[in-house]
């Protein structure tokens, strides 16, 4: 059995991130990376689905311990990747998701560079604006913001491995399993197969 991969989603709030990985995520055979985070949970929120909850005190232990993948400071919390549960799965030959902004997503390329990084992109920034406004939650100058927001995190895409266009969903999610595919068939993610092959004179 090869060992899973690590494959780090990023992109703009609205491009449709969540969608493509809802459906990516009915393959048994990709595990959700769960963040963790020393916020209350809000009503509803389970420990273990939405985040896993740490005190404080255990959060910076974890940071002390080298037992978060990436972390970052926002509103007085914490929130970050907590190393063990991600190479527990890719032991198990699991494929880990980490759905994770461009800034955390560059740390993960410093200590895990053999990852798979995808940045999922509107068809434009205008069809952005339109998704944006159909949610109907947000302000114009809430709106606005993200649009600016989401120019900037394009600009990021260069640094990933693979950039793909979320316009038709059943095309997106193709394009994602054709990216994972051509990565298991990597050599370098092999060695498994190309050693049983061997064996098997």
């Amino acid at each position: 059995m090869n060992k899973g991969m690590l494959i780090v989603v990023s992109g703009p709030s609205g491009c449709g991130k969540g969608t493509i990985l809802a459906e990516i995520l009915k393959n048994d055979k990709f595990f959700y990376s769960i963040s963790a985070t020393t916020r209350n949970p809000r009503p509803g929120e389970v420990d273990g689905v939405n985040y896993y909850f740490l005190t404080k005190q255990k959060f910076e232990e974890l940071i002390q311990n080298d037992g978060m993948l990436e972390y970052a400071s926002y509103c007085d919390n914490y929130y970050g990747t907590p190393k063990k549960p991600v190479e527990d799965m890719l032991n198990q030959g699991k494929h880990v998701i980490l759905e994770i902004e461009v800034q955390g997503a560059m740390k993960i390329k410093e200590k895990c560079p053999d990852a798979v990084f995808v940045f999922i992109l509107p068809p434009s920034l205008k069809e952005l604006r339109r998704r944006l406004n159909k949610r109907g939650t947000e302000t114009e100058e809430v709106i606005e913001k993200r649009l600016s927001e989401a120019a900037g995190e394009i600009k990021q895409a260069y640094k990933y491995d693979y950039a793909l266009v979320n316009g038709e969903l059943s095309d997106a999610v193709n394009d994602l399993f054709a990216i994972i595919r051509a990565e298991e068939l990597n050599t370098k993610n092999s060695k498994n197969t190309i050693d049983e092959v061997l064996e098997n004179a």
